[in-house]
C-alpha cells in the first residue's frame, strides 16, 4: 500500500479510533478491543509457561509472586477509584519465574507477567523487583501490545479490526499478533519502542510507589543493569530502551511526581 495513503488512514483511524493511556494521558491508535487480545494473549501466555522450566529457586518465586501481588493491587485499586476500572476488564493477573539465564522479563496483555532467572541477581531483592515488575505492568495498563497491533494491522491494510483483519489474511494477521504480544520469538521477548518504554519507565515509577517501593531505587537498579552489559551488548531488557544515562536522568527528574504516590 501507498506510504502516503497508509499516513492519511492513520490520520483518520487516529481520529476516530484512539484511546488515551492512563497517567500519562498520551492518545493511542485502538483498533484491537480487549475482548479480543486477551484470549489470545492468554492462550499464548499458557503455552510458554507449558513450554518452559520454571524455576525451582523458592525465594525468586516468593519475590516476583509478592511484588506481583502488591502492584497489581495498587494498579487495580487506582484504576478503579479513578473511574478507570473498565480499563481492566477480563484481566487475570499472573506472575511467574523460568529457569533460564537470559536477563528479562516481559508481561502480556492481560497482566501475563513472567521473570526469568537471569535478571534476578540485578533485582538483588523486592525492591529491584518491583522496579521490573512496575514497568512491565505499565506495557500491559498502557495498551501497548493493542497499539502495537493496531500500527501493524493498518501497515499492512488490514482494517477493521482483529477479528476483520482475520477474514481479510489470516496468517498475517496471527503474525501481527504474535509480534504484538511479544511471541515474535521462542522466549517470548518484547521489544517496544523507545516511545513505549519510556513511557512504561514513568509509570513504573508510579505503580511501584503506590504499591509501597521506594521509587528511588529505580535509578539504581539500572545503572546495575547497565554495569552488568559491560560495555558489550546489551541484555535484551536493554535493547531498544535509550541511553542507559538519559533513563536514568529522566527518572530522576520523574521522582517528585512519583514520590507524592509513596507512603512509608
Amino acid at each position: 500500500m501507498n506510504s502516503k495513503i497508509i499516513s492519511i488512514l492513520m490520520v483518520c483511524l487516529f481520529v476516530f479510533s484512539c484511546s488515551t493511556v492512563p497517567l500519562t494521558g498520551r492518545k493511542q491508535l485502538s483498533l484491537v478491543p480487549n475482548s479480543e487480545l486477551l484470549p489470545m494473549s492468554f492462550d499464548q501466555y499458557k503455552t510458554v509457561m507449558n513450554e518452559s522450566k520454571m524455576s525451582s529457586n523458592a525465594e525468586y518465586t516468593r519475590m516476583v509472586k509478592n511484588v506481583g501481588a502488591k502492584i497489581s493491587l495498587a494498579v487495580d485499586t487506582y484504576m478503579r477509584q479513578n473511574g478507570m476500572a473498565s480499563q481492566l476488564e477480563g484481566y487475570s493477573w499472573e506472575f511467574n519465574v523460568i529457569e533460564d539465564d537470559v536477563v528479562n522479563a516481559w508481561c502480556m496483555p492481560g497482566g501475563k507477567v513472567a521473570f526469568y532467572t537471569g535478571i534476578m541477581p540485578i533485582c538483588q531483592d523486592e525492591k529491584g523487583v518491583a522496579v521490573v515488575m512496575g514497568h512491565e505492568v505499565a506495557h500491559a495498563i498502557a495498551n501497548h501490545g493493542s497499539e502495537r497491533m493496531s500500527q501493524g494491522l493498518v501497515a499492512n491494510g488490514l482494517l477493521g479490526g482483529a477479528s476483520a483483519a482475520l477474514g481479510q489474511n489470516p496468517t498475517l494477521t496471527n503474525q501481527i499478533l504474535l509480534q504484538s504480544i511479544g511471541m515474535g520469538s521462542q522466549l517470548g521477548m518484547l521489544k517496544f519502542s523507545r516511545t513505549h518504554e519510556s513511557e512504561a519507565d514513568k509509570m513504573g515509577l508510579i505503580f511501584m510507589a503506590m504499591a509501597g517501593y521506594d521509587p528511588r531505587e529505580a535509578p539504581k537498579f539500572w545503572e546495575r543493569m547497565n554495569a552488568n552489559s559491560g560495555g558489550s551488548r546489551p541484555p535484551e531488557f536493554l535493547s531498544t530502551h535509550p541511553n542507559p544515562d538519559t533513563r536514568i536522568a529522566d527518572l530522576n527528574a520523574q521522582m517528585p511526581d512519583a514520590l507524592k504516590y509513596y507512603k512509608k
